[in-house]
Formats: C-alpha cells, structure tokens, sequence
C-alpha cells in the first residue's frame, strides 16, 4: 500500500526547548538543528512534549517554530507542534507553522478536556478546513487522558490533508488496527517500540533518544529498511536501555535534558512543575550514559 505522509518517513527527533536564565536559548537552538542535520536527521519536531510546550508562552511557541524553520532553510523537514485541547488555538499555531515554512503540523489529541470520538473529528477537521498543510496525528492517551481509537483515527484519516500519525499508545493491537484500516504513515511515539512498529508497517519514529543519538536510530532505520533484521536487532538492543531511562527515570523531558547536560549539549534547564532528577536518578542516568559508551 502506498501511504500518504511518507515524507515523514524516518527519523525526526522531537527536540527539546534549550532555555538559559528563564527564557529560550536562541543560540542553542539553532546549534541543535545543525548538530541534527549532520547527524543525517530527517526531520524536527519543535515544541511538543519533549520541547516542554506546555509552558512556553504562546509567543515563544511561535518564535521556536520561526527560528528552527528560519534556521533549517528547506535543509531538513519540520514538523512544527501545533496541537492544542483549543481548537482556535490550534488553528492559530497551525496558521502560524505553515508561515514561516513548516513542512507539517504535528497536533496532539485535544487533552484534558477529554472529547468524544465526533469530538475528535470535528477538531482535525476544522483545523485542516483552516490550513493547507499536512497534519500528522498524534496520539498518546497517557498525556491527554483519552485515546483515539483506531475507528476515530480511520475516520479522521480520510481528510486529505491528514497524513500520518505519531502512535504512543503503547499498543501493537491499536497500531496494527490503524495500519489496517488507514492509509497513514504511521510513526513510532516511543524509541523502545521502534523496531515492532517497523516489523508491523511502520515507517519512523518521532524520537526523544535522537536528541543525544540520532545517528544510532538513522541506523537502525537503514538496516531495516536494507532487509538486514539481524542488524536492525542489534542496534534495538543496543539503545533499549538508553531509551527506556529517557521515559523510565522520570517525566519526559527531565531525563533527556539532564543527560544532554552531563554530555554538554544543554544547559538542563527545565521550567516549572518540571523539576530536576534527584542524585540518585542522576547516578542511574550517568551509568546509562556510561555503559552506552557516550561518557
């Protein structure tokens, strides 16, 4: 089957917010988007959970998607983080993504407000009727506190300008449901799970472990798609720990900012009710880090 969205195929790693004294670190963030490119990176994903948009401020929401679409220069995909449990606000994000030249939205499920299946559907909807550009679905019930079910996702699958879904649910049985009833690319929402979602049809992943080894994951991806399991097996194996510790130590994206800090890519700044690993996390993640050969 061919799959709408399989631009998106690949790797794009959700990239955290860099912040210095309080506010976004500019500076950084651009460095980040090089240092991904000449990881072989295909694509970015600013501000979502990773890039703590919960507690950016709507106009430095705005101002990550510009700098990292400004920066890339066309030389790797966006998918900018445009979701929202307000569908105007959604909308307004969308409208501002496809501005500055993003090559997709990727929309969270609305959250806590916790909608029906129609109300899932009439939230993409209006969103696509208000922006032409490809939307990439993203569902993780763990974080919105509902899940799409794959009846929902089909249906939302057949406005056109909806793509492909980022699948967090944790579930092969829900991810083998959309891939059999929808032609969506459908990508990883979590590192671990990336090669049981390649072996079901999967195209990608949208990673938290690739802001610290976006080479190894590119790897993996290659020697699935080259047919080489044994190889793909080993590279699986050989970041299982890694990114088991980004989500298993503590909330996303406390541990990945930390272990950026201890590599010196970050400042490890976090914004409040995000808070700092205790010493005896940090010993866990430093150890991680070491047996991984990257301290």
């Amino acid at each position: 089957m061919t799959r709408k969205g399989e631009q998106f195929a690949g790797l794009t790693v959700a990239i955290v917010t860099p912040f210095k004294d309080g506010k976004v670190d500019e500076p950084a963030l651009k460095k980040m988007v090089d240092w991904q490119i000449a990881q072989g990176t295909n694509g970015l994903c600013p501000v979502g959970t990773t890039g703590e948009s919960p507690t950016l401020s709507t106009e430095e929401h705005e101002r990550v998607i510009a700098v990292v679409c400004e920066h890339a220069a066309g030389r790797i995909k966006v998918m900018a983080g445009t979701g929202s449990n307000s569908t105007a606000e959604a909308i307004k994000l969308t409208k501002f993504a496809k501005s500055v030249g993003a090559d997709g939205a990727m929309m969270v499920a609305p959250y806590y407000n916790k909608p029906t299946g129609e109300g899932f559907y009439q939230h993409y909807r209006a969103v696509a009727e208000a922006v032409e550009i490809p939307i990439i679905l993203y569902n993780i019930p763990g974080r919105t506190a509902k899940n799409m079910e794959p009846d929902v996702v089909a249906r939302i699958a057949e406005i056109p300008s909806v793509v492909a879904i980022k699948e967090a649910t944790g579930s092969m049985d829900q991810a083998s449901q959309t891939l059999a009833q929808t032609n969506l690319t459908v990508l990883s929402g979590d590192d671990s799970l990336t090669l049981p979602l390649l072996a079901l049809g999967g195209s990608g992943i949208v990673s938290v472990v690739g802001n610290i080894v976006p080479g190894d994951m590119v790897e993996l991806l290659k020697a699935f798609k080259a047919g080489n399991i044994a190889e793909a097996q080993r590279w699986h194996f050989k970041l299982f720990a890694l990114c088991r510790d980004m989500l298993g130590i503590a909330t996303n994206p406390i541990p990945v900012k930390i272990a950026m800090k201890m590599l010196g890519r970050d400042t490890g700044e976090l914004r409040l009710p995000l808070t700092p690993l205790s010493a005896t996390e940090e010993t866990r993640l430093r150890k991680t880090l070491t047996d991984y050969g990257l301290i």
